[in-house]
Formats: C-alpha cells, structure tokens, sequence
C-alpha cells in the first residue's frame, strides 16, 4: 500500500512538473512579445518627435480655419441667397376627384345598407321599433 502512496504522489509530482514547464514556456513567449512591442513603441516615440513640431503648427492652422467658418458661411448663404431665383408663385388646386365620378359601394348593397334608408334589393331593413322603445 505504501509503494502505491509513492506512485501516486511521484504521478502528482510529475504532473505538476509538466504544467510548471508548459506555463513557463508560455510566460518567456509572452515576454518575447513584450520585449518586440516595447521596441516598436520606442520607434514611434522617436518618430513621433520629429514630427511633432508640423503638427502643432497644422492644429494652430486648423483653429485660425474653424474660428472663420462661421462668418464664411453667412458670407456664402448671402452668396446663394442672391442668386437663387424666386419661385414661381403655386397653382392652387382643388381635391383630386375621379374621372369616372362618384362611385357606390357594392360593399353597401351587399349587406343592405343605404345611408338614406332606401336599399337597392329591399334585404336587411331595419325593423321597426316598438312605441315603448322610441325616444321621447
């Protein structure tokens, strides 16, 4: 029994030996990267100043341009309002009717409906009421 303790334990050891191995071999790749990244951001740090002088002047550039366009678009509305021609003055016109005039309702006579209370095939009349139901 005890022999089987020390394979197992051996077993565990050897198991956590290999984990440890494959996870340190991952950390240095990570820190490879890392390393190749730090130089790469060192670069354009250093490209970066080069430049930075032009783009300083370009922003000032820029704020001088943002700062006129509010009085060169009311320059150019003045501009567009003078030479847009007027108009013409619109035709009024009546509600569109149909050439063929008004039409009946098939719907209607088919369920006996006439709004004067002539129906066309006499179906659906209303029944009359009786004198206790009229309104007084």
């Amino acid at each position: 029994m005890v022999a089987l303790s020390v394979i197992v334990i051996a077993l565990l050891i050897a198991g956590l030996a290999f984990y440890l191995f494959v996870v340190g071999s991952q950390l240095n790749r990570i820190a490879t990267n890392l390393e190749e990244c730090a130089e790469i951001v060192r670069t354009v740090v250093e490209h970066a100043a080069v430049i930075e002088p032009g783009v300083e002047h370009i922003n000032r550039t820029g704020g001088v341009v943002a700062g006129a366009l509010p009085l060169l678009y009311g320059m150019a509305e003045g501009i567009v309002v003078g030479v847009t021609p007027a108009p013409a003055v619109p035709v009024e016109r009546g509600p569109a009717r149909p050439a063929s005039g008004r039409r009946r309702s098939r719907l209607h006579d088919s369920v006996g409906y006439a709004p004067n209370g002539n129906s066309s095939n006499g179906a659906h009349r209303p029944r009359p009421q009786p004198e206790s139901e009229l309104p007084v």
